[in-house]
């Protein structure tokens, strides 16, 4: 390699808009998740992006690597392997970003981003860079839009509520409701059963709360301490908190 050689490289229009394109890529996702305190920010986006478009430029010019074969030998390439192999590798990158948190799962959108931001990096490299600049633009638009649409969607469920009272005690939906309302909590639609043999009624609900509360202890406790209360059940709902 001399200053000329390196010079003509970075004057081939062919490699740097692809590199170059992928870095600002890269970069337009990440910014998204830095604003947001994501685990994989500016930085990581950029370099995986980066990197996607390397690798897949080093793979349509092999043609120019220098390798000494035996004579006779005839080398067979499959140029499919190497996006194959990218996002394979990713998908090992994006599994240290999702971790369980309480009743939540955190950090799919972010896997979703990397994974995401590597086909943008296979895209930039094979040179259809109006594709890659569009999917780049849906890409954010649906990290940003979405975010902001997601504050007017109805409130996800994060706890479900069973409850067994005894055929004399004043409880009902309404009354349900009213303590739930207390708590500053919500909930969906109250499911009635009666056991004909006993009287005991139960009655089941998915809570809500639109902001991220802890775990209500405090509802359990005031639930079972109300008169005709037999039983109270809370278990966490699985959710999936990737914003």
């Amino acid at each position: 390699m001399t200053f000329d050689s390196l010079l003509m490289a970075l004057q081939d229009y062919d490699v740097m808009l692809p590199l170059l394109c992928s870095l600002a890529a890269g970069a337009s996702i990440g910014i998204e998740r830095e604003l947001n305190r994501k685990p994989a920010g500016i930085r990581t986006h950029a370099l995986l992006c980066f990197a996607a478009a390397l690798m897949t430029l080093l793979g349509l010019r092999l043609n120019e690597w220098y390798a000494n074969f035996p004579a006779g030998m005839n080398m067979v390439t499959d140029m499919a392997r190497m996006p194959h192999a990218i996002l394979t590798g990713v998908g090992f990158l994006g599994a240290g970003v999702i971790f369980r948190e309480g009743a939540s799962v955190r950090g799919l959108t972010t896997a979703a981003s990397l994974w995401l931001t590597a086909a943008l990096g296979i895209v930039f490299g094979t040179g259809m860079i109006e594709l890659g600049v569009i999917g780049t633009f849906c890409a954010v638009l649906v990290l940003v839009l979405l975010r902001i649409s997601q504050r007017f969607a109805p409130p996800a469920p994060f706890a479900r509520l069973k409850l067994e009272v005894t055929p004399e005690a004043h409880m009902d939906a309404a009354r349900l409701k009213e303590i739930l309302a207390g708590q500053g909590l919500g909930c969906g639609p109250i499911g009635y059963r009666l056991d004909g043999a006993s009287g005991m009624r139960r009655y089941e609900a998915m809570i809500t709360k639109r902001k991220p509360v802890s775990f209500p202890q405090g509802l359990v406790d005031l639930l079972g301490q109300t008169e005709g209360v037999r039983e109270v059940s809370l278990t966490p709902a699985l959710l999936d908190r990737h914003r």
